[in-house]
């Protein structure tokens, strides 16, 4: 069988580029993004029957919320990706956690995606995870769409809710949906596009493709049946024609513009506009930069960069899968790939695509697809993956922990199991974990007090291990590098009692007060001192071994 010419290969590369659109649901808690994560897979038919969070004591939980510790709170603490077809489109949705707690699983994620669906509870407004989530965004350019959920309760103004987004995000509102009443009296969206109106019917369980469809934006039905929420809808409307801004495709995918929906998930309804949106209007994938050169998505050679690691997605086979975003190239299993940071070469032969927990093997994938690669502590948080070139893809945050534990288990004889456990998670970056150069007490380091819980849930009943996790002095971290490999192991031979090394050998200076890392900055000027790191294995690893 003859190998197809180059341009034949490149133009087909090129051709399921154009097709993928890889994209993150960002929120506050409980602004209902892991429901509408649920109705998008039920729109687009990726699943037939949607799982409530709502129901506790249910068989059903959200597709995307797998873990147990997940069903049991009704809450996301980790990122789950998920694949499905829509209009021809490949479509890789990635729902993060909300809780701040979770945020550097979340900013990691935001690394790997071409847009962001921001999910905003109409009561609510915009909420401090949600401003913190948009920094990042804007920080990358991201583009931004916007669903306004749960109208079919009491809730803000829409006027007020659209001058709230622009004024605390920073950036022009132009809304493509319009909401006719709301709680008891919502009536259901003016599209501003096709110009007619969605009728809202409450009920999810109804077929999703049955909505009542009317003509026009000033059909005279409207008022006889709607009353005065269409009159008020109407005349809002009226002032958005002269007052909203125009959309601008340049200015959507630069981040200073973000298209508006409004709905209610939970109902199925205002879902199929969103969805219909992300393939109008979100990017494929776009050329992504390497420290070496900038890496083009249509190039034929593969490079992708691992920016998740999640342990026990099947708990019974006690896995770990890294998720690698493909930058570039054709993906096919059992090609050779090469980790550039240690130069070890693998050929994956179980590469899964997932829907959740649920996996299937794939044989091929292209820029944008989340990937699924069975890890056995050979890859981790940002490496990159190429058929051979030296390439380290850059953007991948790691920030200092803001509170510590000392972890301990309660049984010795189970000391081994959790190391193996820490080790496990420490790779997942749910936790950072340190090993300090004196002493064998492990430490724990965390962004909020929920990613401790979660950790001696996950210890307990993912590797059997009882764990005490009890309060340290440590307050502050900051990772530590110098030009002069002599003089860093000088400083860490010197502080060896506040020293610790982190999952990639990373070292690390602990202390118990700001003024007393100020001492320490003064006193040893050659060294520098980190409060974020990217990927740092090749920089801190290559300083160690001079």
């Amino acid at each position: 069988m003859s190998t197809p010419a180059p341009s034949r290969i490149e133009s087909r590369i090129d051709a399921e580029v154009r097709r993928r659109r890889t994209f993150a649901i960002i929120s506050h808690p409980d602004a209902g993004k892991t429901t509408l994560t649920e109705k998008l897979l039920l729109f687009s038919g990726a699943i037939q029957i949607a799982g409530s969070v709502k129901a506790r004591k249910a068989s059903r939980h959200a597709t995307s919320d797998w873990m147990e510790i997940e069903k049991q709170r009704g809450i996301s603490v980790a990122s789950s990706v998920m694949q499905m077809e829509y209009r021809d489109c490949v479509i890789n949705l990635l729902d993060t956690p909300g809780h701040q707690d979770f945020s550097e699983d979340t900013y990691r994620v935001l690394t790997a995606v071409d847009a962001a669906l921001m999910v905003i509870d109409a009561a609510n407004g915009v909420e401090p995870q949600t401003r913190r989530l948009l920094q990042v965004c804007r920080a990358r350019n991201t583009p931004i769409l916007t669903f306004v959920n749960k109208m079919d309760r009491e809730v803000k103004d829409p006027l007020v809710l659209m001058d709230e987004i622009e004024r605390e995000l920073g950036m022009e509102v132009v809304p493509f949906t319009w909401p006719v009443g709301m709680g008891k009296a919502f009536h259901g969206v003016m599209d501003l596009r096709e110009k007619q109106m969605r009728v809202f019917s409450p009920g999810e369980d109804r077929d999703r493709n049955a909505d009542e469809i009317l003509a026009g934006l000033d059909n005279p039905a409207y008022a006889e049946r709607f009353g005065s929420q269409y009159e008020q809808a109407k005349g809002e409307i009226e002032l958005l024609a002269d007052a909203a801004p125009v959309f601008e495709p340049h200015a959507f995918l630069a981040g200073h513009q973000t298209p508006m929906f409004f709905g209610s998930a939970v109902n199925n309804f205002g879902v199929r506009e969103v969805l219909d949106a992300l393939v109008d209007l979100a990017p494929p994938p776009g050329e992504r930069a390497a420290i070496q050169r900038v890496v083009q998505p249509s190039e034929p050679k593969f490079s992708g960069v691992v920016f998740k690691i999640q342990a026990n997605m099947d708990p019974a086979h006690r896995d770990r899968i890294a998720f690698l975003r493909v930058a570039s190239g054709h993906f096919e299993r059992g090609m050779r790939l090469k980790v550039s940071r240690s130069g070890k070469e693998l050929r994956p032969n179980t590469v899964v695509s997932f829907l959740s927990q649920r996996r299937e093997l794939l044989d091929e994938a292209f820029a944008g697809d989340i990937i699924g690669i069975p890890n056995h502590g050979v890859l981790q948080l940002g490496d990159t993956l190429t058929e051979g070139e030296v390439l380290q893809f850059t953007g991948l945050p790691f920030f200092a922990p803001e509170m510590f534990r000392s972890v301990e288990v309660a049984d010795p004889l189970k000391t081994k199991q959790l190391r193996a456990g820490l080790t496990q998670l420490g790779e997942e970056g749910a936790i950072q974990v340190f090993r300090p150069v004196a002493g064998s007490v492990l430490l724990l380091g965390a962004v909020g007090q929920l990613q401790f819980e979660v950790v001696a849930h996950r210890l307990e009943h993912e590797y059997g291990v009882k764990a005490r996790i009890q309060p340290s002095r440590f307050q502050v971290a900051r990772w530590v590098s110098c030009d002069d490999a002599k003089e860093l192991q000088r400083f860490i031979d010197g502080n060896a009692h506040r020293v610790a090394y982190d999952a990639v050998d990373a070292p690390t200076v602990l202390v118990e007060y700001a003024p007393e890392l100020r001492a320490i900055e003064s006193n040893w000027p050659k060294i520098k001192f980190h409060a974020l790191r990217e990927h740092a294995g090749l920089v801190f690893q290559r300083q160690l071994d001079g």
